[in-house]
């Protein structure tokens, strides 16, 4: 509950009451079109689907620091002193519960405020508790869980994570390949809880936790929120590769100064990131199947912990392209953001998000929901789809699905009256059989 968490709660009570609006949150105010677009159909998704209402939403959830969520955000210093103080009381009155931590996990990041359990499956069982406690005093029905905690130390999957029993006598024992991120997962998922991880951390990425979600047909969503930097290589490269416009090199720095950047200073815990936001570019701009363009581009990240910047975050990227004839161009992009207004809205999309499907019925591995990750889970036989613009089809397609309407594919071939009649749905080859032949001198 750092961060991230107290600026997403901070939002919701200031939208509660008038005070703000939820201004990058798909679920809240993004329309979805059905149909023809001659119908003139484009319900907000939140009209379209039945989404749980801001005023049906209870917080709550573990820290390693123990402060209340009005004094975790004036530290954060993302939101202006006067702006918390309309939702003072609110904030006060969340209280985190202890946490399970291991600095060794986290090294840069002294916890304070922690459950003093040496067991990790014993930790697993206190976690459950906290669950069913919070959801028996606040009167809940249902639950979702999202990780918004710290980037831990890169780790491999290992014979631990291959399979529930494997993992399970894992937490018996004590493995170090099992860190909190998966522990909080397991717990999740035994109390029948939809969750997601916006962390790099594996998390629930692991074949154990998979089994576990599809045995107790509980949704799973992750990893890592796209925010700042790598929204921005998710939007630009999609446009190069659509130009057919080869490239050099990718030159990505940050600096930030809040915790997640201290956290990252660790080399560790940079390389768990350093993955997942350089899995991006090979997806999406496929050098396989594109060598000339693609094939030997260098791409390059760094992040470094600037203290006098605290939230606010600087992205910087140079990029080295090419066009006709080889001829060299370069893109400079200058992205000052903040990680968590970035992520806040991600928060509250997830939270609906998989509450709703939850309801209708689905498990395991929601692709659907990868528009909102760095590094998004799928089927272990297939490539995540890391294009924006792809993802962002993929969700909205899921919407119309899950309600019984057309999936679009925007042809709109059968708009045109010039067509040949039936030339709708005839297949491409049909359409050519019948145009007027090219005419060759």
């Amino acid at each position: 509950m750092g961060a991230v968490t107290s600026t997403f709660l901070a939002g919701v009570a200031l939208v509660k009451k008038g005070i703000g609006r939820p201004f990058g949150s798909l679920s809240q105010l993004q329309t979805i079109r059905l149909g023809k677009r001659y119908e003139g159909r484009n319900p907000l998704i939140k009209d379209f689907i039945p989404l749980a209402e801001l005023s049906d939403l209870v917080f709550g959830g573990w820290d390693a620091l123990g402060r209340n969520l009005y004094e975790t955000a004036l530290q954060a210093g993302v939101l202006p002193e006067n702006m918390l103080q309309h939702v003072r009381g609110e904030l006060e009155g969340v209280l985190p519960w202890k946490a399970v931590f291991d600095r060794q996990y986290v090294r840069n990041l002294n916890g304070t405020f922690v459950k003093e359990i040496p067991n990790k499956m014993k930790q697993a069982q206190a976690l459950i508790q906290d669950i069913e406690r919070f959801k028996k005093e606040q009167g809940l029905k249902r639950l979702v869980i999202l990780w918004c905690a710290s980037t831990e130390i890169h780790l491999e999957r290992s014979p631990v994570h291959e399979s529930l029993g494997a993992f399970e006598k894992g937490l018996e024992e004590n493995s170090p390949e099992i860190p909190p991120s998966m522990i909080y997962a397991y717990a999740a998922l035994q109390t029948k809880t939809p969750y997601a991880n916006g962390a790099p951390n594996l998390g629930a990425h692991i074949p154990a936790l998979w089994e576990l979600a599809e045995k107790n047909k509980v949704p799973i969503a992750g990893r890592d929120f796209k925010t700042g930097q790598t929204m921005m290589k998710t939007l630009v490269a999609p446009g190069l590769k659509m130009r057919m416009l080869g490239l050099h090199g990718w030159y990505s720095t940050n600096i930030l100064g809040n915790l997640d950047g201290e956290v990252l200073a660790d080399p560790l815990s940079f390389r768990a990131k350093e993955k997942s936001k350089i899995s991006v570019l090979d997806t999406i701009l496929e050098p396989k199947m594109y060598p000339e363009l693609y094939g030997e581009y260098c791409h390059k990240v760094r992040i470094d912990y600037y203290p006098p910047r605290g939230d606010a975050k600087e992205g910087w990227d140079n990029i080295d392209l090419f066009g006709w004839l080889g001829l060299p161009m370069q893109i400079k992009i200058n992205f000052l953001c903040r990680d968590s207004i970035l992520a806040a809205p991600i928060v509250l999309d997830l939270a609906l998000f998989l509450d709703l499907a939850r309801r209708a019925g689905l498990s395991g591995i929601q692709e659907w929901l990868s528009f909102y990750f760095k590094s998004p889970m799928c089927r272990p036989d297939l490539e995540p789809e890391h294009d924006l613009f792809i993802q962002h089809l993929k969700l909205k397609n899921t919407l119309r699905l899950l309600m019984g309407e057309e999936v679009l594919d925007h042809s709109g071939l059968d708009y045109y009256e010039e067509l040949p009649p039936g030339a709708g749905t005839a297949p491409p080859a049909q359409l050519l059989n019948k145009a007027t032949p090219f005419q060759t001198s």
